[in-house]
């Protein structure tokens, strides 16, 4: 048997030019290295960051163990390549989105970011929403900077601890905001946990995650979850899913940036043949190729989902 209430959304896949730059800037963020694998035959490195200290939501745990990890893929040379700059999902064509990571004191912490030189797509200042920020990372993939902590009564702190921050969630497009809800939950197990309706703006944004339901308590006046790690924001747009084809980039084919989000599961068979029967369109089934423990699976827009074995409950993670 397999129990999807035991699935963890382990990682969100980046491709980046140059790793030394990367982790530096997640390093920043109070994020950890807490693995990294290496392919020499095949030219790339995965390396795996996490919040990590005491204060985080899993300390210690396995890397398989845990949810709101970032992956890093280094393609060997692309550090000292001019021509490549990998796709952040936000520039045509669209799909990926943004990670975002919730900060005790946020206008501390993006005063902290701005001070170390690092860029921003949306300041706190910019624009209505004094509540968010969007900062740049290497690569020119967004991360949003939400708060924790009411934004109005941390405006005088000059003080950020990193070592309370969260990897929050991951944003990706969706053009049918149905049949997406309706293959997280019911395929995927997650629990829709809060939707923000923006019908001024025409879009609406759902949150996702495994664990309990959200709480009432709101921090800043929209997030409910802003303490939690490993959601899954999907953004639907009104009218996309009456568009003919596909209206998404995935990230896979050309141009080429964000990869895949990855969930961990209790047992890798059972779930691959739970998925099997839910009907789900596959990428690569563990039977495919040679690596036997890993498994892809599409979503309705064609994102791809990695599904490894959390080796808390049994090993075969292995690479």
């Amino acid at each position: 048997m397999t129990d999807p209430t035991k699935y963890l959304f382990n990682h969100t896949m980046l491709r980046v030019k140059d790793p030394k730059k990367s982790v530096a800037f997640y390093e920043h963020l109070g994020m950890s290295l807490v693995n990294k694998l290496t392919f020499p035959e095949n030219k790339f490195d995965l390396y795996f960051l996490a919040y990590d200290g005491p204060k985080s939501a899993s300390p210690n745990a396995h890397w398989t163990n845990r949810q709101g990890l970032i992956e890093l893929t280094h393609n060997h040379g692309t550090e000292s390549d001019p021509s490549y700059h990998p796709h952040n999902g936000n520039k045509d064509p669209q799909g990926f989105g943004h990670v975002c990571v919730a900060v005790d004191n946020i206008q501390a912490a993006c005063q902290r970011i701005e001070d170390a030189g690092y860029k921003f797509q949306k300041k706190l200042s910019d624009g209505r929403m004094r509540h968010i920020a969007f900062a740049l990372d290497p690569d020119d993939y967004w991360v949003e900077i939400i708060a924790q902590n009411p934004v109005d009564e941390t405006e005088k702190v000059k003080e950020t601890d990193v070592t309370t921050y969260r990897m929050n969630h991951t944003m990706i497009r969706v053009k049918d905001q149905k049949k997406s809800l309706e293959f997280y939950q019911e395929v995927m197990g997650m629990r829709l946990l809060r939707t923000h309706e923006n019908e001024g703006a025409k879009f609406n944004l759902y949150f996702l995650g495994y664990g309990p339901e959200a709480g009432d308590k709101t921090a800043n006046g929209v997030n409910p979850t802003a303490e939690r790690e490993g959601l899954l924001e999907l953004t639907w747009n009104y009218g996309t899913e009456s568009k003919e084809g596909k209206v998404y980039h995935d990230g896979n084919a050309e141009p080429q940036g964000f990869g895949h989000i990855c969930v961990s599961v209790d047992d890798l068979d059972k779930a691959c043949e739970r998925m099997e029967g839910k009907g789900v369109e596959w990428k690569k089934r563990l039977t495919d190729g040679r690596m036997k423990n890993v498994a892809f699976v599409l979503d309705p827009d064609g994102y791809w989902i990695e599904i490894i074995q959390n080796e808390n409950y049994k090993e075969g993670s292995k690479y």
